[in-house]
């Protein structure tokens, strides 16, 4: 793990997760913050947690980060109980919060070196590092400028940069993109798919349906405070359907030799227009599936207008689970 620190080992053994979770509960007065949280991630992965504001994911990191104690059940990071021995877990993790936590009046090298002061680094070590990430992150040029200076995209790369600094073996991302511009979302997206290749584990949580489906290995969907989904991407989507196939054909009269040539490439039944012409279905492996079904209609002698192949999103997933999209507005109840 050239990024993270050595799993710590327990009986001569790397534990197995890197973050561990079970039956987390918090409550802030009438309000369910966490309500039963179960959570897994291995080493080295980028695992995601996604739902709007207010369903619990910054709550979840602050107990995982020892910022906040957790009313009922149990938390590890890298086998390090959360409760029982939070010094031992501020060693092994960074943190992003949702805003970028920079020192405005001190350079963009001297926050790096201020932040490597407080983990007791040796100076030397401390001056390398922090010039090797400003480089990784694109921040030399800028590195002896006050920080006030910065754009939102900068201050950013520098916040994540600062988290790294001590060499955590879990680093947290609590939407980690919010507020930044497009070019800087791509951006930041592919800093964080670096982290995974050096072997950094990271949670991250976000609200971004497209942020989630480009970095998270797996996704767990929270809402309300519980755990209403946990797979990847594709599993997820394949839960309301998986892809569907649209096709367009030339004549109505060719209705029938359409309907013979399709059935046996879906998944489901075919669904027919109005117009007799146009048909959906669901099928399995969009992508390699459109190439079987214009040869099936070609041989039919049926003339092909269009063929679409439409993949679920994440959006519909969460709309088909909580009836809401994931990018609703909703009052954080947790502090």
């Amino acid at each position: 793990m050239a990024a993270g620190a050595t799993p710590i080992h327990q009986n001569g053994r790397m534990t197995e997760l890197a973050i561990r979770a079970r039956g987390l509960d918090k409550r802030c007065g009438e309000n369910v913050a966490l309500d039963g949280v179960d959570h897994d991630v291995p080493h080295g992965a980028i695992y995601g947690l996604l739902g709007p504001n207010g369903a619990g994911k910054t709550t979840a990191v602050r107990v995982f980060t020892t910022l906040l104690r957790p009313d009922e059940g149990s938390a590890a990071i890298d086998g390090i109980d959360v409760v029982a021995d939070p010094n031992g877990v501020r060693e092994r993790i960074g943190l992003t919060g949702q805003y970028a936590a920079v020192e405005e009046r001190l350079t963009g090298r001297e926050n790096m070196e201020y932040v490597g002061r407080l983990f007791h680094l040796p100076r030397p070590e401390v001056r390398s590092r922090a010039a090797a990430l400003l480089e990784r992150f694109d921040l030399t040029d800028a590195a002896n400028r006050v920080v006030k200076g910065y754009s939102g995209g900068m201050r950013r790369r520098l916040d994540i940069a600062m988290s790294l600094i001590a060499r955590p073996s879990v680093l947290f991302l609590d939407e980690p993109t919010t507020g930044l511009d497009p070019r800087s979302r791509l951006a930041m997206w592919d800093l964080i798919e670096e982290l995974e290749h050096d072997g950094t584990t990271v949670l991250l949580t976000t609200q971004y349906l497209d942020e989630a489906d480009r970095l998270a290995e797996r996704i767990v969907v929270i809402d309300s405070g519980a755990v209403i989904a946990n797979g990847t991407s594709d599993e997820l989507k394949d839960t309301i359907g998986g892809d569907r196939i649209s096709v367009s054909i030339a004549r109505a009269e060719n209705r029938d030799a359409a309907l013979a040539a399709l059935r046996p490439l879906c998944t489901g039944d075919v669904d027919v227009g109005r117009d007799g012409r146009s048909f959906s279905a669901p099928i399995r492996s969009g992508d390699r599936v459109v190439p079987g079904v214009i040869r099936a209609l070609d041989d039919a002698g049926v003339d092909v207008l269009d063929v679409e192949v439409r993949r679920p999103t994440l959006d519909d997933v969460f709309l088909n689970l909580t009836g809401h999209s994931a990018g609703d507005e909703l009052e954080e109840v947790a502090s």
